[in-house]
């Protein structure tokens, strides 16, 4: 079931003849902009049906007042709640000159009663609509537990890892310190000239090792193995330990023999253990760092993701939630699957609800990863071993809309199913895997939330989700169906 498909039951138009015929059950009422015609929590209120302007619905969710629909002319409300017998759960008001068509509770149950075809259209978007907001409270609330659980994490884990993070930068400047008054110690082991030569050496060794790239196993294997012979050839005791962590200093046998020239074998060997401790602090230095910076990492993008202590509606940075969003991926991404961007650059700022966006993100992203990681498997049985898992990230800017595109090369989805991925509760992960509802969730936040537009094409290899949303939000003017259809075809 397409969005528009989804989107026409849930706000269907009467006909004119439906509309005639209720007009005579009914009065007509003149409305001024922003004019409230029934509020939550109301007792008792009418059924309206719009014949000219638009009528917003909203609903207060926690702090926020969330719009949960915009009724274009033909378009009715205030039906669920008198049927039901209940208080009102939105607040209706109209948008700019409006003009509608009032019926009491018993004069509407009246209306129902005589004609079953304008009933069935009433009580199937009553039923949807339920649905629907039911939904949408059960979503803002699992949000609202995130951004209190957010929060907590991010008090508890900030000041360690920055505690952390000052500790390692002392260490490091204490170790330093040490060593080298250490070695000054030497006179008679290590002259001046020869402490230089080895301060330059493990001066360059520690520069090396902070910012090396990791080396892959068999170029890691056999450096170490070749250290490991010229350690032997001169009688150095436990070469093969000391070996790796002088491989990790980018230390080779031509720095060696450099040394070597230099020193007698005692003063060799304890040099060469002297700064394969040094480099061994470092190292653990250097874990200890990157460690507390990753946690300080982590809860920036918490925050970030969460929006927390920030207005849910506010001006947002698509690639930065992209970012944060891979951030809180990382430990399902790290193994094997390469992420390419390719963002389009000085891409404007949205007006958007920030982490409901994330939400689309994680969903979108989450199911990408599923997939690659079954083909992957199914790959390596096929013994293909050169197929990398990708997920390709593409933004631009399409006149006042922007276009996000997450494509991944798995196995596609079959084209049997693939109209029915955006209905609720459908899954074909397995059992404990999925629940059905992310990418049902996505599409109401893209659509419903901020007057979008998504679609997906898939073939095998290829998977597509295109995501097109609206700069500037424009609740009075928003075409519910999905104002960016067209140019998300481009």
């Amino acid at each position: 079931m397409n969005s528009t498909t989804q989107e026409s039951e849930l706000f269907p138009k009467l006909s004119d003849e439906e509309l005639d015929r209720l007009k005579a059950h009914g009065q007509e009422l003149q409305l001024n902009p922003g004019q409230i015609i029934f509020q939550e929590g109301d007792p008792s209120y009418q059924f309206y049906v719009v014949l000219e302007g638009q009528v917003q619905i909203t609903r207060r969710i926690g702090m926020e007042e969330q719009i949960l629909a915009l009724h274009d002319p033909g378009e009715f409300t205030g039906e669920i709640s008198m049927i039901v017998g209940k208080p009102a759960t939105a607040t209706a008001r109209a948008i700019g000159p409006t003009r509608v068509l009032e019926i009491d509770p018993e004069t509407f149950k009246q209306a129902l009663a005589e004609c079953s075809q304008g009933a069935a259209v009433i009580l199937s978007a009553m039923a949807g609509r339920s649905r629907e907001a039911e939904i949408l409270v059960r979503q803002q609330e699992k949000l609202a537990a995130l951004g209190r659980l957010s929060a907590g994490l991010a008090h508890e884990l900030n000041n360690p890892a920055a505690a952390g993070q000052r500790a390692a930068k002392l260490l490091r400047e204490s170790i330093g310190s040490i060593q080298t008054r250490l070695l000054k110690l030497c006179d008679q082991l290590f002259p001046e000239g020869q402490r230089e030569l080895i301060l330059d050496l493990q001066q360059d060794a520690l520069t090396y090792s902070a910012k090396a790239p990791r080396l892959d196993p068999l170029t890691q294997s056999d450096r170490e193995e070749s250290l490991a012979n010229w350690l032997g050839e001169y009688d150095i005791a436990n070469g093969w330990k000391l070996a790796p962590t002088l491989v990790s200093g980018g230390i080779d046998t031509a720095r060696l023999d450099a040394l070597a020239i230099h020193l007698d074998p005692a003063a060799l060997t304890e040099a060469l253990n002297w700064l394969g401790e040094t480099l061994a602090l470092a190292g653990l230095v250097n874990e200890i760092e990157q460690s507390t910076t990753r946690i300080s990492q982590l809860v920036k993008a918490i925050k970030s993701y969460s929006y927390m202590d920030q207005a849910p509606l506010q001006e947002i940075d698509i690639h930065e939630g992209l970012e944060n969003t891979l951030t809180i991926l990382h430990h399902k991404l790290k193994y094997g699957i390469t992420v390419n961007r390719d963002y389009a650059v000085n891409l404007p700022k949205i007006n958007a609800y920030g982490s409901e966006l994330n939400q689309v993100w994680t969903n979108i992203l989450d199911n990408a990863v599923y997939a690659l990681k079954k083909e992957a498997q199914q790959q390596e049985q096929n013994g293909n071993a050169n197929y990398t898992p990708t997920i390709s990230i593409h933004t631009a800017r399409l006149n006042a809309k922007i276009l996000v595109d997450i494509t991944d090369n798995a196995a596609g989805i079959p084209p049997e199913i693939q109209s029915r991925i955006f209905e609720p509760f459908f899954t074909t992960k397995g059992v404990g895997d999925g629940s059905g509802l992310g990418l049902d969730i996505v599409r109401r936040i893209v659509v419903q939330r901020h007057h979008g537009d998504i679609r997906v094409t898939s073939k095998p290899g290829e998977t597509k989700f295109s995501i097109c949303l609206p700069i500037e939000r424009s609740d009075q003017n928003s075409d519910a169906n999905g104002s960016c259809s067209v140019e998300c075809q481009l």
